[in-house]
């Protein structure tokens, strides 16, 4: 059996549709499944689409989370919900062409035991979004090893690797670059971004941002890296200046500094400032590590009436 996860926030209109298009497409190709739509937390009717598609079609199986826990926690929500034999990600408000998974799941009988997603375009994305976006994942890239260029969400993975995943028992975890670390059999599938049909991006400039931020401080130390490379920078300045300093004294030239001991001042403060915040950045992930609260809490199920 296939399970197709679908993350929702806010995605009252997209519900039946993604539903209707999705068992659609996997009934005509023969293709035992179940659809898990993960509510995270949504403000709008999204729960009620969801217990109504659930109730007209035997493939639906929705999950209610008490608040929002954001897309990660929706998507491992799904993974650890699963029941199929491989599981597919993908968008509830299908950017994510559902046409697509049929030619993963072929893949996979073929013996891959991941197939990724790759995008040949970004849609209708504006040209500052397509440069954050590649500017984040040659960082991610960089700092991990693993060539994310292009890559998303959607994807296919067999039962192993999802089991893999499912048994990390980090927290703050970063889906995209987990799937890429555990390794495995892996393929790819291209496809261009689609247009929505209803509803809108839940994805505000300053959201991207936070969720950057945090999947590089989840799955990356290299920021606290740069503190070593800030402190080489400091070293640098400093034995140029006393260079300077040194030879203007025994030449007899030296003459009164206060502009630059001020300036030298406010770049060291600075740099010491941002290392702290870097440093004092990940004791919090450390903290919120030891802790041990659960990535989600479900509050409701619909479609498993064994589990109701």
């Amino acid at each position: 059996m296939l399970s197709v996860i679908l993350p929702s926030y806010n995605e009252e209109k997209m519900i039946p549709i993604a539903a209707g298009t999705v068992t659609e497409i996997l009934d005509e190709a023969g293709i035992d499944h179940e659809l898990l739509f993960v509510d995270d937390g949504s403000r709008d009717k999204t729960w009620e689409e969801i217990e109504k598609a659930a109730a007209q079609n035997p493939h639906v199986v929705g999950l209610h989370f008490s608040r929002n826990f954001g897309k990660e926690a929706a998507m491992f929500a799904g993974l650890e919900q699963a029941r199929g034999d491989c599981v597919v990600v993908m968008d509830c408000d299908l950017q994510h062409p559902p046409e697509k998974i049929v030619e993963m799941y072929r893949l996979w009988q073929e013996g891959y035991e991941v197939v990724e997603g790759i995008k040949v375009d970004r849609g209708t994305e504006t040209g500052m979004h397509r440069f954050a976006a590649k500017s984040f994942y040659g960082i991610i890239s960089r700092a991990t090893g693993l060539n994310m260029a292009d890559s998303s969400d959607f994807k296919l993975l067999d039962r192993k690797v999802v089991d893999s995943l499912n048994a990390m028992p980090e927290r703050n975890v970063f889906f995209r670059a987990l799937s890429f670390w555990v390794g495995f059999k892996r393929t790819t599938v291209r496809y261009r971004v689609q247009e929505r049909t209803a509803g809108e991006s839940k994805w505000s400039t300053r959201s991207l941002i936070k969720y950057a931020i945090n999947n590089i401080g989840s799955f990356s130390s290299a920021p606290l890296q740069i503190i070593t490379g800030l402190g080489v920078l400091m070293l640098v300045i400093s034995v140029i200046f006393g260079v300077v300093a040194l030879a203007q004294k025994i030449a007899g030239t030296a003459i009164g500094g206060f502009t630059t001991v001020i300036l030298l001042l406010l770049f060291t403060g600075s740099l010491i400032m941002i290392s702290l915040g870097i440093i004092g950045y990940y004791i919090a992930r450390i903290y919120e590590e030891l802790k041990g609260r659960p990535r989600y809490i479900i509050s409701r199920v619909c479609g498993r009436e064994d589990e109701a």
